[in-house]
């Protein structure tokens, strides 16, 4: 049965954190608040709690699942080939609403669906997704909602459409902006912007120049 804890409680959000740390460990699935919508997430390098994800999203392999990172530092240990480019946007715009697509260390044992040795990556800025994250590092995480339905920016709207396939959910209020975090890939010869969300492509060339659409 699952379980939700009001994160603005602070005896809820303590109890809530922990028992979604357990959760994650267990390999099952938790939903919680980011700085753009709610996402449901799982340990990035447990393949069944990944392939519990996209069944619990009822969406295909094609469509690889992002991580999640509590802190910059941890790109070191997930990616390689990183230009000099990614990490002047991390320093401008991390936490917040900007995902890297890079390499991920071959010698990396996870399985986040047909990504091609690559990995998208973002640290959200929202307490509890930090904490969470600190406590039990990178999770695959995607926006909580059932493929095809709108994405959830309150904690209700995502329980209604995961139900029971979530273990935990931690409510942390209505999200504070629900425009999707911009999406730059660094993996060819100059970065590229795939998607311009919270962050324009005039914004982001003012870090990276040589940005390309």
């Amino acid at each position: 049965m699952s379980r939700r804890y009001d994160c603005s409680d602070p005896d809820q959000r303590t109890a809530g954190l922990r028992e979604a740390a357990g959760s994650v460990r267990r390999g099952e699935l938790v939903v919680l608040p980011t700085d753009t919508v709610y996402g449901i997430g799982a340990d990035a390098f447990s393949a069944s709690g990944i392939a519990a994800l996209l069944a619990a999203k009822g969406r295909g392999r094609d469509m690889p699942v992002p991580v999640l990172v509590g802190s910059p530092t941890t790109l070191h240990g997930l990616v390689a080939q990183f230009p000099e480019g990614g990490w002047d946007l991390v320093d401008a715009y991390w936490p917040g609403a900007l995902t890297i697509v890079t390499r991920h260390q071959p010698s990396l044992q996870w399985d986040l669906g047909d990504a091609r040795g690559t990995v998208a990556v973002r640290m959200p800025l929202h307490p509890v997704a930090i904490e969470l994250l600190t406590e039990v590092g990178p999770m695959g995480v995607s926006s909580a909602n059932r493929s095809g339905q709108p994405p959830a920016t309150t904690a209700s709207e995502a329980q209604d459409q995961l139900g029971t396939a979530v273990e935990i959910y931690l409510d942390g209020g209505p999200t504070a902006d629900n425009v999707p975090s911009s999406i730059v890939d660094l993996t060819g010869d100059a970065p590229k912007l795939l998607r311009e969300g919270a962050l324009s492509f005039d914004q982001l060339t003012k870090v990276v120049p040589n940005l390309t659409r």
